[in-house]
């Protein structure tokens, strides 16, 4: 029997997934919402919210550490934990390119699939991007997942016929704890591959070199650009020519003219999206790096209202103080907001949101910065994870634009967006 443990989009698609296959499992939900638990049931499912039967499968949502208390008992009872991505390359025949790094993950999952539907070819992203991995493999001649260090620390089997590594630099220590924990865990993108598969690897990042070079993949290297986006479209191009490699396929110039007419965007990444009067509200929730964050208060207009605050990640916000004047207002909410407010107090006014529930929190952010801007801008980076409040990244930026929307913002796409 399977345990799907944690639902939101990763476990309902998990649901989805097996229903289609008439595979039994039960459902789990720390924190489970209404909605949710009746759509499981709907499905078909049962819970067990006391957890006590017996599990040879555990499929955990990334959200999940696998040092939960609850995991570590299910384990220690021989269950396997697994995620949705292990889940779907046992259970479906659909070959994956797999992408990871530690930035740029998923504009490269979408400019590879967007390259590989201008071939001719009927591919689907997925996976830590929208929607889940398990909800495209069966759609898709090929599926392209973008997978981060959750995702990568609970496969056992799993290996891509592509594999993409962008890049390994620092994030997630309060998930992994070290950062040789975190790049382990995203190097196991790399350990079931085998010559008949690709590695594509930024040539340029050493400790990604190292790992390529000792894998007996194929190597595709692709030297980084001058600009994220020219980075990511490079290891994408990458990416699509090793897929077809695969189909001894060559990379066609005209269908790769096409495409580069119409890359897709990924959401949440500074996107400018309302505006009030003059003040616009820019969504970059993905914005969980001091690299991140930093370019974002470079760019938003000034002043800024910045709403920060989440679960820690051991952000350093040395290389932020700088900016903070441009910054009228730091507005802290989440676990660690107090934390982040102590470290900015003195510099800037800083506003505490104690309201424990997330979207609650969220509009009291957005209160608070518009209570004090005639012009501006509205800024979510959060510098943190978001489970503390909220199902994902993109949940967070659902609740800001719920906020925003609520109070009188209305929809605009300025041209530095």
């Amino acid at each position: 029997m399977r345990l799907v443990y944690g639902l939101g989009r990763s476990g309902l698609g998990v649901l989805r997934f097996l229903r289609k296959r008439g595979l039994p499992a039960r459902f789990y939900d720390d924190r489970p919402r209404e909605e949710e638990v009746r759509e499981a049931l709907a499905l078909g499912f049962q819970p067990d919210w006391n957890l006590e039967e017996a599990y040879e499968e555990v499929v955990a949502a990334p959200g999940v550490p696998l040092d939960h208390p609850h995991l570590k008992r299910l384990a220690a009872r021989g269950a396997k934990v697994l995620g949705e991505a292990e889940l779907a390359y046992r259970l479906s025949p659909t070959p994956i390119v797999g992408i990871t790094g530690t930035a740029g993950k998923t504009s490269t999952t979408l400019f590879t699939a967007h390259l590989l539907r201008a071939h001719g070819l009927r591919a689907r992203e997925g996976g830590n991007v929208d929607p889940p991995l398990v909800s495209v493999v069966d759609e898709a001649e090929v599926a392209v997942a973008e997978l981060s260090s959750f995702q990568l620390e609970r496969v056992h089997a799993f290996r891509p016929r592509v594999a993409v590594l962008l890049n390994l630099g620092v994030d997630h220590l309060d998930r992994h704890g070290t950062v040789e924990a975190y790049h382990a865990a995203k190097l196991n993108l790399l350990k079931n591959l085998t010559p008949e598969d690709a590695l594509v690897y930024n040539r340029l990042d050493p400790r990604v070199r190292q790992a390529a070079e000792a894998s007996p993949a194929r190597l595709y290297p692709f030297t980084p650009g001058s600009t994220p986006r020219e980075t990511n479209l490079q290891a994408a191009l990458e990416a699509a020519r090793a897929y077809l490699d695969l189909l001894e396929r060559p990379l066609d110039p005209e269908a790769v003219a096409e495409a580069l007419r119409t890359l897709p965007e990924a959401p949440h990444r500074f996107q400018a999206f309302a505006r009030k009067g003059e003040v616009v509200f820019i969504d970059d929730s993905i914005a969980t790096r001091t690299e991140a964050v930093r370019a974002a208060l470079e760019a938003a207009p000034a002043p800024i209202a910045w709403i920060l605050g989440g679960e820690d990640k051991g952000a350093d916000l040395a290389p932020l103080l700088p900016l903070l004047g441009r910054v009228r207002v730091a507005l802290a909410l989440g676990r660690d907001g107090p934390r982040f407010a102590r470290a900015l107090e003195g510099r800037t006014e800083v506003v505490v949101i104690a309201e424990k529930d997330g979207r609650t929190a969220m509009r009291k952010a957005v209160e608070e910065a518009l209570s004090r801007l005639e012009h501006g801008s509205v800024l979510l980076a959060p510098l943190a994870a978001s489970f503390d409040q909220f199902r994902d990244y993109k949940d967070r930026a659902q609740a800001f634009r719920e906020a925003v929307f609520a109070l009188g913002g209305e929809p605009w796409t300025p041209s530095f967006s």
